[in-house]
């Protein structure tokens, strides 16, 4: 009987263990993981933070460029232009590895905010 209870303690005491080391490697891990994904995520918005920064400095250049376009009755929609922007885009985007539809649409997105910029700068002409 003595045995029985002994062996039970022991397997009783294994298991605990056993529990106990795999609490612990779960809670470890989180903890971990979570300060890994914080990290990633304050590279994301640091890099998100540029890209805007980058935006405005793109759209304070096509100011610059409505501007002339307005003094000389040139159209603010140049097609060919566009074209070249969007083909060289997806040229370098395939470096990068970005598939040429989410190029196109992010371009596009920009196009249609410096087109809303330059013709808001002709109606104040």
């Amino acid at each position: 009987m003595k045995n029985k209870i002994n062996r039970l303690l022991a397997l009783t005491f294994l298991m605990m263990m056993i529990m106990t080391s795999h609490l612990f490697a779960q809670s470890g891990q989180p903890k971990a993981a979570d300060r890994t994904l914080e990290k990633a995520r304050q590279k994301i918005d640091s890099l998100d933070k540029k890209l805007i920064e980058i935006l405005g400095a793109r759209e304070r250049v096509v100011k610059e460029i409505g501007i002339y376009k307005a003094k000389n009755n040139i159209p603010s929609l140049q097609a060919a232009r566009f074209q070249q922007v969007i083909d060289k885009a997806i040229e370098a985007g395939k470096k990068e590895d970005l598939s040429p539809g989410f190029i196109t649409e992010v371009l596009n997105a920009i196009h249609k905010e410096s087109l809303r910029i330059e013709d808001a700068l002709k109606e104040k002409k």
